[in-house]
Protein backbone atom coordinates (compact mmCIF):
# COMPACT_ATOMS: atom_id res chain seq x y z
CA UNK A 1 0.00 0.00 0.00
CA UNK A 2 1.35 3.25 -1.25
CA UNK A 3 1.54 5.08 2.55
CA UNK A 4 2.03 8.81 2.93
CA UNK A 5 5.65 9.54 3.32
CA UNK A 6 6.77 6.39 2.47
CA UNK A 7 7.97 5.29 -1.19
CA UNK A 8 5.94 5.15 -3.59
CA UNK A 9 5.07 1.69 -4.99
CA UNK A 10 3.84 1.37 -8.72
CA UNK A 11 2.59 -2.54 -9.29
CA UNK A 12 3.60 -4.45 -12.61
CA UNK A 13 1.39 -4.07 -15.36
CA UNK A 14 1.22 -3.11 -19.10
CA UNK A 15 4.48 -0.88 -19.53
CA UNK A 16 6.23 -2.06 -16.17
CA UNK A 17 7.27 -5.40 -16.31
CA UNK A 18 8.85 -5.32 -12.61
CA UNK A 19 7.32 -2.46 -11.11
CA UNK A 20 7.92 0.72 -9.85
CA UNK A 21 9.74 2.43 -6.77
CA UNK A 22 9.97 6.22 -6.63
CA UNK A 23 11.79 7.21 -3.40
CA UNK A 24 9.86 9.78 -1.07
CA UNK A 25 12.83 11.91 -0.98
CA UNK A 26 11.89 12.48 -4.75
CA UNK A 27 8.58 13.29 -4.33
CA UNK A 28 7.25 16.89 -3.43
CA UNK A 29 4.53 17.60 -1.31
CA UNK A 30 3.05 20.69 -0.37
CA UNK A 31 0.06 21.38 1.62
CA UNK A 32 -2.37 24.52 1.37
CA UNK A 33 -5.69 25.39 2.39
CA UNK A 34 -8.61 23.77 0.57
CA UNK A 35 -11.87 24.77 -0.38
CA UNK A 36 -14.72 22.46 -0.22
CA UNK A 37 -16.08 20.26 2.99
CA UNK A 38 -14.36 20.74 6.14
CA UNK A 39 -16.64 22.84 8.16
CA UNK A 40 -15.16 25.36 10.83
CA UNK A 41 -11.92 23.47 10.46
CA UNK A 42 -11.53 24.46 6.20
CA UNK A 43 -10.28 27.73 6.94
CA UNK A 44 -7.38 26.98 9.92
CA UNK A 45 -6.48 23.46 8.37
CA UNK A 46 -3.94 22.83 5.47
CA UNK A 47 -5.88 19.83 4.27
CA UNK A 48 -5.32 20.13 0.23
CA UNK A 49 -2.33 18.09 -0.96
CA UNK A 50 0.22 19.17 -3.91
CA UNK A 51 2.12 16.45 -5.18
CA UNK A 52 4.75 16.58 -7.54
CA UNK A 53 7.30 14.10 -9.16
CA UNK A 54 10.27 15.57 -11.60
CA UNK A 55 10.69 13.23 -14.25
CA UNK A 56 13.77 14.46 -15.37
CA UNK A 57 15.42 14.13 -12.49
CA UNK A 58 13.71 10.99 -10.95
CA UNK A 59 16.45 7.86 -10.12
CA UNK A 60 14.15 5.30 -9.97
CA UNK A 61 13.02 6.25 -14.22
CA UNK A 62 15.20 4.66 -16.94
CA UNK A 63 15.50 6.99 -19.82
CA UNK A 64 13.10 5.11 -22.42
CA UNK A 65 10.94 5.33 -19.61
CA UNK A 66 11.43 9.51 -19.09
CA UNK A 67 10.95 9.85 -22.95
CA UNK A 68 7.92 7.84 -22.90
CA UNK A 69 6.23 9.45 -20.13
CA UNK A 70 7.31 13.00 -21.34
CA UNK A 71 6.16 12.37 -24.80
CA UNK A 72 2.47 11.03 -23.25
CA UNK A 73 -0.17 13.23 -22.86
CA UNK A 74 -1.78 10.68 -20.51
CA UNK A 75 0.77 11.92 -17.91
CA UNK A 76 0.49 15.46 -18.25
CA UNK A 77 3.89 16.12 -17.40
CA UNK A 78 4.33 20.32 -17.93
CA UNK A 79 7.65 21.17 -17.55
CA UNK A 80 9.33 18.18 -16.78
CA UNK A 81 6.90 17.41 -13.81
CA UNK A 82 3.73 15.74 -12.65
CA UNK A 83 1.72 17.72 -10.61
CA UNK A 84 -1.55 15.84 -8.73
CA UNK A 85 -4.09 17.69 -6.46
CA UNK A 86 -6.12 16.39 -4.20
CA UNK A 87 -8.38 18.37 -2.01
CA UNK A 88 -11.75 15.99 -1.75
CA UNK A 89 -11.45 15.08 1.90
CA UNK A 90 -11.38 16.64 5.09
CA UNK A 91 -8.19 15.07 6.14
CA UNK A 92 -5.10 15.83 4.66
CA UNK A 93 -4.20 11.83 5.40
CA UNK A 94 -6.34 11.06 3.30
CA UNK A 95 -6.03 13.54 0.32
CA UNK A 96 -2.21 12.75 0.44
CA UNK A 97 -3.40 8.92 -0.12
CA UNK A 98 -5.71 10.57 -3.10
CA UNK A 99 -2.80 12.25 -4.46
CA UNK A 100 -0.65 9.40 -4.33
CA UNK A 101 -3.38 6.92 -5.93
CA UNK A 102 -3.79 9.62 -8.82
CA UNK A 103 0.10 9.54 -9.43
CA UNK A 104 0.05 6.06 -10.05
CA UNK A 105 -2.43 5.96 -12.29
CA UNK A 106 -1.12 8.89 -14.73
CA UNK A 107 2.29 6.95 -14.28
CA UNK A 108 0.75 3.68 -15.38
CA UNK A 109 -1.25 5.37 -18.28
CA UNK A 110 2.20 7.36 -19.84
CA UNK A 111 4.46 4.68 -19.59
CA UNK A 112 1.61 2.13 -20.92
CA UNK A 113 3.48 1.52 -24.48
CA UNK A 114 2.23 2.58 -27.56
CA UNK A 115 -0.62 0.67 -29.37
CA UNK A 116 0.75 -1.33 -32.13
CA UNK A 117 -0.15 0.60 -35.50
CA UNK A 118 -2.97 -0.17 -38.03
CA UNK A 119 -2.41 -2.67 -40.87
CA UNK A 120 -4.52 -1.66 -43.26
CA UNK A 121 -6.69 -4.64 -45.10
CA UNK A 122 -8.40 -4.89 -48.55
CA UNK A 123 -12.22 -5.26 -48.46
CA UNK A 124 -13.70 -9.12 -49.44
CA UNK A 125 -15.30 -8.98 -52.80
CA UNK A 126 -18.71 -10.13 -51.15
CA UNK A 127 -18.74 -7.18 -48.76
CA UNK A 128 -18.10 -4.94 -51.61
CA UNK A 129 -20.74 -6.10 -53.63
CA UNK A 130 -23.29 -5.83 -50.89
CA UNK A 131 -22.39 -2.75 -50.27
CA UNK A 132 -22.75 -1.75 -53.63
CA UNK A 133 -26.00 -3.53 -53.66
CA UNK A 134 -27.09 -1.83 -51.05
CA UNK A 135 -26.34 1.57 -52.56
CA UNK A 136 -28.42 0.74 -55.61
CA UNK A 137 -31.46 -0.53 -53.54
CA UNK A 138 -31.22 2.70 -51.66
CA UNK A 139 -31.21 4.82 -54.73
CA UNK A 140 -33.76 3.02 -56.36
CA UNK A 141 -36.12 3.99 -53.02
CA UNK A 142 -35.36 7.54 -53.88
CA UNK A 143 -35.77 7.62 -57.48
CA UNK A 144 -39.42 6.44 -56.66
CA UNK A 145 -39.89 8.82 -54.26
CA UNK A 146 -40.59 12.04 -57.33
CA UNK A 147 -43.30 13.69 -58.24
CA UNK A 148 -46.38 10.98 -59.53
CA UNK A 149 -47.28 12.54 -63.65
CA UNK A 150 -50.46 13.29 -63.78
CA UNK A 151 -53.11 10.75 -65.54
Amino acid sequence: MNEPGADLEVTPGPGLRRGLVIPASELVERFSRASGPGGQGVNTTDSRVELVLDVRTCTALTPTQRERLEGSPAARVVGGRITVVASEHRSQLRNRAAARERLVALLRAGLEPPAPARRATRPTRGSQQRRLAGKKRRGEVKSGRGRVPPE
